[in-house]
Formats: C-alpha cells, sequence, structure tokens
C-alpha cells in the first residue's frame, strides 16, 4: 500500500488575555460553527509530551528551529475510551499532524514502562515511538492540561482555538492518574489558534484580529516544562 501523504498547514498562535477571550468567543460564534466534541464546542484536553534525556525537543522549541517534531498521548475530557498517540512535525513554518490509537491498558504499559509489545504494533506511528525510545531514548516527560474551545469554519478548511486554565502536572506521567496534582502556568495564558490549508477567507481573518496582538511561538509543553 502506497502511504497518504499528510498534508501541512498554517498556523497562527497569539497569546491574549481573558477579555480577548470573551470577546472572541462572542465574534466566532457569529461566523464560525462550533466543534460537535464536547459542549458547544467545549471541552479539556490532557497531554503527556516525550523529550529526551538532552531536551532535544524543548530545545528546537526554544531556539526556533526549522524542522523539528514531538510526539504526544492525549485524550479528551478524560475519555480513556478514545486516546491518541500523535506526531506533530513543523517545517518552513507549517505543521502537520499524524495519529494513530492507543488502548488505556497500552497507555499505562508505557508509563509503566513495558514497551517491547510497541516494536510489534499494528500502527506505524506506535513502531516509530518505539525507535525513538529505544535509539534516542525518548520518555514521557510532562503533562498539559487545559481548556479548549473550537471553532470551524468550511471554506480553506480552517479551525480556530482557544485554549486556556493551562496547567501541569508536578512530578507525575502517569496520562491515566485523574489524581495527579497540577498548577497553573504562570500568567494564566489564553492562547488563540488559527489554522487553515490553503487560504484563510477573509471573514475569519477580520473576526480573529486584535489590535495590538502578534503571532508569537508560545508552547504550552515549553511553559510547563519548568516545572520539571
Amino acid at each position: 500500500m502506497i502511504p497518504i501523504a499528510l498534508q501541512y498547514r498554517h498556523e497562527w498562535k497569539h497569546e491574549i488575555n481573558r477579555a480577548d477571550l470573551l470577546a472572541l468567543r462572542q465574534r466566532l460564534g457569529t461566523v464560525l460553527q462550533p466543534d460537535s466534541h464536547g459542549v458547544e464546542g467545549k471541552y479539556t484536553i490532557r497531554s503527556l509530551y516525550f523529550d529526551d534525556p538532552w531536551d532535544t525537543a524543548l530545545r528546537q522549541k526554544i531556539d526556533g528551529v526549522d524542522r523539528r517534531e514531538k510526539f504526544r498521548i492525549r485524550l479528551y475530557d478524560g475519555d480513556e475510551a478514545v486516546i491518541r498517540l500523535e506526531k506533530k512535525s513543523k517545517q518552513n513554518g507549517l505543521c502537520q499532524k499524524s495519529s494513530a490509537p492507543l488502548t488505556a491498558e497500552e497507555v499505562q504499559s508505557i508509563a509503566d514502562g513495558r514497551t517491547d509489545w510497541m516494536a510489534e504494533s499494528p500502527h506505524a506511528l506506535v513502531r516509530e515511538l518505539h525507535h525513538h525510545m529505544t535509539a534516542r531514548l525518548l520518555r514521557p516527560v510532562t503533562i498539559v492540561d487545559y481548556t479548549r474551545e473550537a471553532f470551524l469554519y468550511g471554506p480553506g478548511n480552517v479551525r480556530v482555538t482557544l485554549d486556556y486554565n493551562i496547567r501541569t502536572a508536578l512530578r507525575c506521567t502517569d496520562v491515566l492518574d485523574k489524581d495527579c496534582p497540577t498548577v497553573s502556568v504562570p500568567g494564566d495564558p489564553v492562547i488563540l489558534e488559527v489554522k487553515w490549508d490553503e487560504f484563510l477567507p477573509d471573514i475569519v481573518r477580520s473576526a480573529v484580529q486584535l489590535r495590538d496582538r502578534h503571532a508569537a511561538a508560545y508552547s504550552k509543553y515549553a511553559a510547563c516544562r519548568m516545572y520539571d
């Protein structure tokens, strides 16, 4: 079977404040459709990120390396029935994401350090992560929790998200442990993200415009690593 090439997408990120959040929530609701997930497009996300002993993914992000990738395990609203392993890649300012399903039992085995089964997984991405865990000593390093509100616009395949209540777990990398103690990241930021394919429609571009806000390389992963 010939593998399907994944499409790279454009991405904007803006760090905004709570007043901006309220204004954008109202404005986007009149132009875009709420994501069908969650309640009126709102849901929680928990991600477990991987890095190597040299913090390569973290350093590449901070240094703005043009071509980079990172692995994470993600679940939504604490639902262990739908868990995804994801690899997010970035090149020339464009982003791409590939994913594979994981069961709760498989995720727990990774948390417990039992990873031999990954080499025989039917999913190529799981085998790829196992290779990096073996060759580069990749391992779970931090949990990132936050609330997301998502809006969709068909033309351009646009997705606009508002992320807030960003928290990180303290000395805990068991992504299924609901009792992990967490703390808020400094500044209580709100992150506006806009992603699209070939073009960004003017109506969406206008809806997300904020005075004195500029695209910035904010990383929830990097912000949460300060607590390691």
